[in-house]
């Protein structure tokens, strides 16, 4: 899906979109059905997901998604 440095990412979480910068504190949720997007450099890329986990650990965010689809806008 993409791995690399970012400057943000959000989330659509179960219980609704969370939004997660460097430096975030230890976080867990369950993934809901929407658009994940990571910007980064002043672009963004979106995901779209359904189902599954995202971590936030070390400063590294971890998505494992029961399904996802490409690229959907990159801006």
């Amino acid at each position: 899906m993409f791995d690399g440095e970012a400057d943000a990412v959000v989330a659509p979480a179960f219980d609704g979109e969370v939004g997660i910068l460097p430096n975030h504190a230890p976080f867990m949720t369950l993934l809901g059905q929407g658009t994940l997007s990571v910007r980064r450099a002043g672009s963004t890329s979106r995901f779209a997901v359904r189902g599954g986990f995202l971590q936030v650990v070390d400063n590294r965010v971890r998505v494992v998604a029961e399904h996802v689809q490409g690229d959907t806008h990159a801006s």
